[in-house]
């Protein structure tokens, strides 16, 4: 029965030549679909000559202060892009470029802003910058084209990014290859005889510091004895005070005692300022002895004047002490009664005094300071010392008559007052117990500051030691530096004078002469390949696996199997699924009718008579088989031979054809069998699926989780795998697992065809009928 159905149809096809035509055609529009495409898609990435990529340059260039070079990575781009033909590189202004991207007339544009060059040095300062190209793409003219333009644009990032490092890196071997060079030449070896004899002289002047330092402190130990006795010397006041409190307590007879106490303070005061008096004529003798020795010994001249200096500086606390004790009987003397007649004049005559007393001071001070200044210029400048000898004279003659100024005032005016303060010794009297107490707080307090100096002198000292020690370590460290210059410039001669130095020189030596051979070598090297180095120190290596001769022959796959799946759904529209009454009689050798006990006309109908229902489904689908094996060895041949396509191994290639023609012919046949037009519909659904989630274009990976999950269950998929299997090699059974894969699709379809489209013959012949009642479907 199936024959004799498959018979007919192949007499049917074959009866006229128009029908010869049309399955002639049904046969190539497969293979012409799977053609045209793989053929435009044969090597999409290699034509790109032809898109146009504007390049705009703005860059203002950088020059350093420090290098007088003018950088400009822009025209560096430039210059590199008119070599390179990845894309249609167009040079032009950036204002003309942008508005190309927006018409179309190109497909991107790179703009390098005015600030590149000055950003991608910033690599060298604390403010690094990243330096940007500015990249306008239009992306509505072409899906694929923006991702070519990418490329070119990666491409052009790349070539900057290898370049600046390979610039950078060149000019850091030259400079070092020009330092080696340098440091071997005779220019070279004079400084650093100038840099060691410079070293020795800091080295000296350092430990020549130190021994000023260590000088400084045993001079400010000396002090400490002047600020030890002045302690002795306060405890004593203290003393005396106290002793004077006494008497003035016994002394309560009145005025005899006060002027007895008055003529002692008198006498006392007179000798200390006639012992100071002969002291600046001590200063003066010392002064001229110091200045007649200058030219023979100036040194110790100086080193007597600053010790003078000294000297009178120390005597300011005589003065300091004679102010207080004044200030006190100032004190003293404003707490007696207004109406006392000598009290105004007497507190007059005490503030006269401490302004001579201070007057006096200063002139101590300022020929303390002038025998300092001349102890620095007894060593310099012979004439102007005799002038500080002269300064210094006059102003000890000014001391002198400052003291005797005090004096004077004191007999004159201080003492008459004191003498007539005794009418009023009763009042005095009252008040000596506060007043004396006062002055020996006062002293008291004088010998805690002495105490305090004696403290800080001794703090100093200990700082003045390490100082010295500090100095002495600098000293030590920058003779260690001469040392290691004049050893390190032997090692570097000895290597031609052929190394006359003991063998514990050499080893010392052996380790920097090693690193002085690399850093030679290193320099001496080849700059430019050295650099390539550092600016891409990776190479990849591209290891093919499988390899696919093109991007026509990896699409190949994909559109092949595609058209086949087209090539059973235009067969499915273009011959009957079904057969008719008539041939059903023919085939029965019933005549041209079917017996009318037959019923309506359908699928099953001659059933009586042993025309079963998978006779038809069979004896129709032969021909659907054959005209799909046909189909598929024209597309594979044709991929081969015609296009070329890659085929390692080309039976297997064609066995993938053919197999699915067979599953694929079959399944839209079952569904149009099943289904009628509504089969045909989702045959049509089937294939826009398997197109999204075959995997055939993007790996199955990248897609969405719906398509992951759907991809074992389209025969789409196991179909292009096993035809890039035949195509470039298989791993193990992949190739025969893939087919077994594919070929189980047949079980579903067969079944739906033969067992389970029995129940719904009635209602898609009642489809069918209405259908055909609208006389347009």
């Amino acid at each position: 029965m199936i024959w004799g159905i498959f018979k007919r149809d192949m007499c049917h096809a074959t009866r006229n030549v128009i029908a010869v035509i049309v399955s002639m055609g049904l046969v190539m529009v497969p293979a012409l679909y799977a053609w045209f495409n793989i053929a435009a898609s044969w090597n999409p990435y290699g034509n790109t000559k032809a898109l146009k990529v504007a390049v705009a340059n703005n860059d203002k260039g950088y020059k350093s202060d420090l290098i007088p070079v003018r950088v400009n990575v822009g025209e560096t781009i430039i210059s590199t892009l008119h070599a390179n033909d990845q894309l249609d590189w167009q040079f032009v202004k950036s204002d003309k470029a942008i508005d190309g991207v927006k018409s179309g007339e190109y497909y991107a544009a790179i703009v390098i802003p005015k600030g590149f060059s000055a950003d991608m040095m910033t690599l060298f300062s604390p403010d690094i910058k990243h330096a940007q190209l500015k990249y306008y793409l239009n992306e509505k003219i072409n899906p694929i084209a923006p991702h070519i333009t990418d490329q070119g644009a990666t491409t052009v990032v790349n070539t900057i990014d290898k370049t600046f490092a390979k610039t950078i890196a060149q000019v850091g071997l030259d400079l070092a290859s020009s330092i080696l060079h340098y440091s071997q030449s005779p220019q070279m070896a004079e400084y650093m005889r100038n840099l060691n004899g410079n070293l020795t002289t800091m080295a000296d002047t350092l430990s020549g510091a130190s021994q000023q330092v260590t000088s400084y402190s045993q001079l400010l130990g000396s002090a400490n004895d002047i600020v030890d006795s002045t302690g002795k010397l306060l405890a004593s006041a203290t003393k005396a005070g106290k002793q004077a409190q006494n008497a003035l307590k016994q002394g309560k007879s009145g005025a005899t005692s006060f002027t007895s106490a008055g003529a002692n303070v008198t006498s006392s005061v007179n000798t200390a300022l006639d012992q100071v008096s002969g002291a600046f004529d001590q200063v003066a003798a010392k002064v001229n002895k110091a200045f007649d020795a200058i030219g023979k010994n100036s040194d110790t001249a100086a080193s007597q004047l600053t010790t003078l200096s000294e000297q009178v500086s120390s005597s300011e606390s005589l003065y300091d002490t004679y102010i207080t004790s004044l200030n006190h009987m100032h004190e003293s003397v404003e707490q007696l009664p207004d109406s006392d007649s000598a009290k105004q004049a007497l507190l007059e005559a005490i503030d006269r005094e401490i302004t001579l007393l201070e007057a006096a001071k200063g002139d101590s001070q300022k020929l303390a300071q002038q025998l300092k200044d001349a102890s620095t210029q007894v060593t310099q400048d012979t004439a102007a010392a005799e002038r500080s000898r002269k300064e210094i004279l006059n102003r000890i003659t000014s001391a002198k008559q400052s003291i005797s100024n005090v004096r004077d005032d004191y007999a004159t005016n201080v003492k008459p007052k004191i003498d007539a303060l005794a009418s009023t010794v009763s009042t005095l009297i009252s008040q000596t117990d506060s007043m004396i107490t006062q002055l020996s707080g006062t002293a008291d307090d004088l010998d805690d500051v002495t105490g305090d100096v004696g403290t800080n002198v001794t703090s100093i000292r200990s700082t003045l030691g390490a100082i010295a020690k500090k100095l002495d370590s600098s000293a030590a460290t920058v003779k260690e530096l001469i040392t290691k210059l004049e050893t390190g410039g032997n090692a570097g001669d000895g290597n031609s004078d052929g190394g006359d130095g003991g063998d514990g020189d050499n080893d010392a030596s052996s380790s920097d002469s090693g690193e002085s051979d690399e850093l030679r070598a290193l320099a001496t090297a080849n700059a430019s390949t050295l650099s390539t180095l550092i600016s891409a120190p990776v190479a990849l290596h591209r290891v093919s696996v499988y390899p696919i001769a093109n991007y026509g022959s990896a699409m190949a796959p994909f559109y092949t199997i595609l058209s086949i799946w087209v090539g059973a759904i235009i067969l499915c529209a273009m011959l009957k699924v079904t057969i008719s009454d008539r041939e059903k009689a023919h085939v029965l050798g019933l005549g041209d009718t079917l017996p009318r006990v037959a019923g309506p006309s359908g699928p099953g109908n001659a059933s009586r008579w042993g025309l079963r229902l998978d006779h038809e489904y069979f004896g129709r689908y032969a021909i659907f088989a054959l005209l799909a094996l046909l189909q598929g060895t024209l597309v594979c041949l044709g991929d081969m031979y015609f296009l070329g396509v890659q085929a390692n191994h080309a039976l297997q290639f064609l066995a993938v054809g053919w197999l699915a023609a067979l599953v694929f012919s079959n399944i839209v046949y079952t569904l149009t069998v099943s289904f009628g037009d509504i089969g045909k519909a989702v045959a049509v659904v089937l294939l826009v699926m398997q197109v999204a989630g075959s995997g055939g274009t993007f790996p199955i990976e990248t897609l969405p989780k719906f398509f992951q999950m759907l991809y074992p269950f389209l025969p789409f998929p196991h179909a292009i795998d096993a035809m890039h299997a035949a195509m470039a090699g298989s791993y193990g059974n992949e190739y025969l697992l893939d087919m077994v894969y594919l070929a189980l699709f047949l079980i579903p379809s067969l079944l739906l065809g033969l067992v389970l489209r029995k129940p719904v013959i009635r209602l898609n012949n009642w489809v069918s009928r209405n259908l055909e009642s609208t006389k347009v479907m």
